[in-house]
């Protein structure tokens, strides 16, 4: 019953009820937090692409020659550079050209 604290309706203070609610809840959250992770590599990914597209390249040849060039910075490092710190990005650009 403490779980289902805040919940709506009788939802909160039926017993039966109330476990049901916070068993599906519980559900819910063990999916998403696995859904959390891809939903924020696929925003990584995008963001990365449209940075590497501003300068010529496309994000599968960009991550290649990221790779061939041992230059060891993750997806979310990226992105942040992309969106943020332009400049900072087209040098990884430039680097790897």
């Amino acid at each position: 019953m403490k779980q289902a604290k805040g919940y709506f309706g009788r939802r909160k203070n039926v017993w039966t009820v109330a476990k049901n609610a916070v068993e599906k809840a519980m559900l819910y959250a063990y999916r998403d937090r696995r859904n959390k992770k891809r939903n924020f590599r696929a925003l990584w990914i995008t963001r990365i692409n449209a940075g590497a597209r501003l300068h010529g390249m496309s994000y599968s040849q960009f991550m290649g020659k990221l790779k061939a060039n041992n230059i060891a910075l993750n997806r979310k490092v990226l992105a942040d550079l992309a969106m943020n710190h332009p400049d900072a990005f087209k040098a990884v650009v430039e680097k790897v050209k």
